[in-house]
């Protein structure tokens, strides 16, 4: 790490002092409102040639109002400035010189024109990717088949990310990513936070924003970086909202309906929304398992398992906040979210056995119906102050979030010979598994703005979570429920974490930008599982206890470092090092009955993973970025399957089983072909091995894997627009588990109507239906293959209107809340 830190010194200073002889001219200057004297924030802004008016450049305004140009060769140039509901104004002449390298325009005025808020409000046109410094941005609303998605749909089309079939989330093809919501964690993890995002639809989000290497603000908790996605706000003074019913037709029909309302005037801002999602998908998933002799590797049997699944549920969610203006310098907010989730998944399971010589022996047939009912509850306080008028500012988040759920699960398993007799009386198991989690978190951040457009951060954070979990098994013996011992369980966990940061960013000349963050994390958790376990030698189960405890504070740093040679090409060098704290749940030692012959169980000794990210990425001319990155992951947690090799039965957990290492090259384009045409396109390829130890056996597993992920749009005369979408990727590993190759194609249009206040989207997804999940594993005594059919290809139509009465207001800014990585942490008891 020393070495490293010393490369990028060394590095920094040598070209900082050829960036200091040469010349780069830089426009700048702010837009208001010729009316009121407000600033306008994303209004759009273009450099052009005085000569011709040819376009140099494009920009959009920032909160305050500013823009800027930079890099600008000698000339002279002109600036115009738009926004919707104002009519468009041109600077005078600017020149640049040798002589002269910076200009202001000083302040632009945008004359309201007539009848403008009469039209449907709309923001300046964005590009559906946007890149920044340290994180890549998806504006959702530029993406025509996003419409009708849901969260985890439209995640699974962003750059770089990817889903597997048990809706984990996965970035340039490593595992660990922490989902943010409004810039607080969302404390879900696993299939938890896919149910939430499979709740959540397309018409509730404004932006995704993907980082790989998270600034040193945010928890560290992440292997694979953060993804941050932010909904929908009120913008303006007066009121608005919009109104969306869409309908789905996949295997079963499902229907979404969306009202939001938002008031806003000098003191208050109130924003609201609800939404309800019908949900009924179908599955099914089909394994495969060899088993074999542990000294000569010859298959004793095999198991072949076939599972039907189908899933109802009715998703409620709402959301209302308040910000009040105490002074022009000072706000205060209160934000209210409500999540129920009542659901019912059926299955049946087959299970076919066969000895060595593939003649079947036996059949296992297992029913189950899981009625669950999740009720999330969260509330931020938050207060934001502006010290003085050259940006100091100090925010503060106080957040309680409470997650409950209720599952029962009864499962019913009947035994049969070859010739289809039922061996014995079916076998009834009933689980009761309640799942209550509570976190408290509060955080304070600190800017100071420093000379030299420096700028300083820091902030501290303290974030508490008591998990509690009563796990109860019944078996129905004798027409009388009995407490199943060995199954049940009580698992408590509490875990505090506190962190401090620093930050702090300048240029350095006129063609480098440094940025240098440092976060320090100090965690201490403990927990206990109380259950019943069977003596042996006494023949009888005995009361036990297993309780582990521990205690770690550790570093992570962070470096950015921006070049921009010439307005054609740019480099940034970032490095990151991150944690990946075990899932609440994984640390469970309860086993948990999924069929007859496949069990979860936790582990209490695992421990956190580490890795170290280092990226190198070049931007060519704004649309192309090539990236390259490496990634070191020790102590790296993956699920692994453990065999009995008497009774046949498969274990699945989570262990710290290896070091991986990851080499990676990613290109990315986004480009205008012509003025209705316009394409991005992300590519990457990438090498991932894993070595380690599973059980007592080595292991040492690679594979070099290759993701297209392509959208092109298309727009026409009378507000018609198109869009067609898709993805492929190659074999890849995930642990010890191999993925084979998957494809996905998408296509939509949609129409601007009624005086273009409503739209209409219809979206086909996965038309060929490729989004199928196979893949293998072979270690140990057994081997394993898997395919899961998911419900995956459906036609949605979607419809919005939107209404307002008001006139645009400068935005605020999102904000980030207290809450912290924990959220993403949390699995239920199911």
């Amino acid at each position: 790490m020393k070495k490293l830190f010393s490369l990028l010194a060394v590095l920094a200073i040598g070209l900082s002092s050829f960036a200091q002889s040469a010349s780069s001219g830089k426009i700048s200057g702010s837009i208001k409102d010729g009316g009121n004297q407000k600033v306008i924030d994303a209004a759009s802004v273009s450099l052009l040639k005085a000569k011709d008016s040819a376009l140099v450049k494009v920009a959009v305004t920032d909160k305050d109002g500013n823009f800027s140009f930079e890099n600008l060769k000698e000339g002279d140039y002109l600036v115009l400035a738009t926004s919707i509901g104002h009519t468009k104004t041109y600077s005078s002449t600017i020149r640049i010189t040798a002589a002269s390298l910076a200009a202001n325009t000083g302040v632009l005025q945008l004359v309201p024109a007539e009848k403008a808020m009469k039209e449907v409000l709309v923001t300046s046109k964005k590009p559906l990717i946007e890149r920044k410094l340290d994180r890549t941005i998806v504006n959702v609303d530029a993406s025509i088949t996003s419409a009708g998605s849901t969260a985890l749909e439209v995640l699974e089309k962003s750059p770089g990310i990817s889903v597997d079939k048990d809706g984990n989330i996965s970035l340039k093809g490593k595992a660990g990513v922490i989902v943010y919501l409004d810039g607080r964690p969302s404390y879900l993890s696993g299939p938890d936070l896919a149910n939430m995002l499979r709740n959540m639809t397309s018409s509730q989000l404004e932006q995704i924003e993907i980082m790989t290497n998270p600034p040193a603000k945010y928890d560290a908790a992440g292997n694979a970086g953060v993804i941050n996605i932010k909904t929908k706000k009120n913008k303006m003074f007066g009121y608005n909202g919009s109104i969306t019913s869409g309908y789905t037709q996949g295997r079963y029909a499902r229907f979404n309906e969306a009202v939001s309302f938002n008031y806003r005037n000098k003191k208050v801002n109130f924003f609201s929304n609800f939404n309800y999602n019908r949900n009924h998908r179908g599955q099914e998933l089909y394994i495969v398992r060899n088993f074999r002799d542990a000294a000569t590797k010859n298959i004793k049997s095999i198991f072949d398992q076939q599972t039907t699944m189908i899933n109802q549920s009715h998703n409620y969610s709402a959301k209302a906040g308040i910000d009040y203006t105490v002074s022009k310098n000072t706000t205060i907010g209160f934000v209210l979210n409500g999540f129920y989730n009542p659901s019912l998944w059926q299955s049946s399971t087959k299970t076919s056995i066969y000895d060595p010589n593939n003649i079947l022996t036996d059949v296992t047939k297992a029913y189950t119906e899981n009625e669950e009912k999740w009720k999330n509850f969260s509330s931020n306080l938050n207060f934001r102050t502006k010290l003085d008028t050259a940006g100091q500012e100090l925010t503060a988040d106080l957040d309680f979030i409470q997650y409950k759920a209720t599952s029962v699960q009864p499962l019913t398993s009947i035994y049969f010979d070859n010739a289809g007799n039922q061996l014995k009386a079916p076998e009834v198991l009933t689980g009761t598994l309640p799942t209550n989690i509570k976190i408290y978190s509060g955080k304070v951040d600190y800017t100071l703005p420093l000379k030299k457009d420096a700028k300083f951060e820091a902030g501290i954070k303290a974030s508490f979570v008591k998990n509690d979990n009563n796990a109860r098994y019944d078996s129905l013996k004798t027409g009388y429920s009995v407490l199943d011992s060995a199954r049940s369980n009580h698992f408590i966990y509490d875990e505090n974490i506190n962190a401090a940061y620093v930050n702090y960013s300048r240029p350095l000349g006129k063609k480098w930008t440094a940025q240098l963050g440092l976060r320090v994390e100090n965690t201490n958790s403990n927990g206990i599982s109380k259950g019943y376990s069977f003596n042996t030698a006494q023949s009888k189960f005995e009361y036990t206890e297993t309780k582990f405890k521990r205690s770690y504070t550790q570093l992570f740093p962070t470096v950015y470092l921006q070049y921009t040679a010439n307005e054609t090409n740019q480099f940034v060098i970032n490095y990151g090092r991150r944690i990946e704290r075990p899932d609440y749940q994984d640390m469970n030692p309860f086993v948990h009955f999924l069929d007859r012959y496949t069990f979860e169980q936790g582990n209490p000794n695992l421990s956190a993973q580490f890795a170290h990210n280092i990226e190198l990425s070049h931007t060519y001319k704004g649309f192309l970025t090539s990236t390259v990155n490496y990634t070191k992951t020790t102590d790296i947690i993956q699920m692994v399957l453990e065999q009995n090799d008497v009774t046949n039965e498969t274990f699945i957990k989570k262990a710290n089983i290896a070091s991986s290492e990851q080499v990676g090259l990613a290109i990315t384009a986004n480009k205008s072909i012509t003025k209705w045409w316009s394409g991005n396109i992300y590519a990457n390829v990438y090498n991932n091995h894993f070595k380690g130890v599973v059980g007592t056996e080595p292991i040492s597993l690679g594979v070099t894997s290759f993701m297209v992920q392509l959208q092109q749009q298309f727009k026409f005369s009378k507000g018609w627009a198109a869009e067609v979408s898709g993805f492929y990727r190659s074999k890849g590993l995930e642990g010890v588990i191999y993925i084979k190759p998957i494809a996905q194609f998408n296509a939509g249009v949609s129409k601007q109507v009624l005086k273009n206040q409503g739209s209409i989207r219809l979206n086909v997804r996965d038309i060929f239906a490729g989004g199928v999940f196979k893949g293998y594993s072979k270690y140990g005594t057994v081997d394993a293959q898997f395919k899961n059919v998911n419900d995956s290809r459906a036609v949605s139509l979607t419809f919005t209107y939107r209404f307002n009465k008001g006139k645009l207001k400068a935005s605020s800014g999102k904000r980030n809340s207290g809450a912290s990585d924990e959220q993403n942490r949390v699995k239920s008891g199911s």
